[in-house]
């Protein structure tokens, strides 16, 4: 797994949202986006990550943030995790893991014993010209947002 880096042009993609419709990383041209790779919709630590960022969107909006969240859920998974924990960000359907696969989340993961492959949690921010211009690896799902607003600020 060779996760993407820091100055590093992201991958243009385009993914369907949680209504099917097709989402590119172009459309948001002249804004930062903050892609956030979780595994899986509606399980608790994803569920307090997403809380975290929803409960932070006005201060994410005034930076000229847009939040997506990616995951390999099915779309049709997409919109219960939205209305359960009324979300108010896009969420992305990668079923096969192929966006994941570029920005190198997708790999070797660990859990009870047993080695598969998966999704691995990190957020890229890019910048207004496409750009990876930080990396977030190294979180607490309760803390997400704290670390991505503390960067932000320049309190990182």
């Amino acid at each position: 797994m060779q996760t993407l880096t820091a100055g590093t042009p992201a991958p243009d993609f385009t993914l369907p949202d949680q209504n099917g419709a097709p989402v590119s990383l172009n459309d948001f041209k002249g804004k930062k986006v903050l892609a956030y790779f979780y595994p899986k919709a509606m399980t608790p630590g994803c569920t307090v990550q997403a809380c975290g960022l929803r409960d932070s969107k006005s201060e994410l909006d005034a930076l000229n943030v847009v939040v997506l969240g990616i995951s390999i859920d099915p779309v049709k998974r997409l919109p219960k995790f939205i209305e359960r924990d009324n979300l108010n960000f896009t969420l992305l359907s990668d079923e096969d893991h192929a966006v994941a696969e570029q920005f190198g989340v997708w790999g070797e993961k660990k859990f009870m014993g047993k080695v598969y492959d998966g999704l691995h949690r990190i957020s890229f921010l890019i910048n207004e010209d496409g750009v990876i211009e930080h990396v977030f690896n190294k979180f607490k799902t309760k803390d997400h947002h704290e670390v991505v607003l503390a960067y932000l600020n320049g309190n990182s």
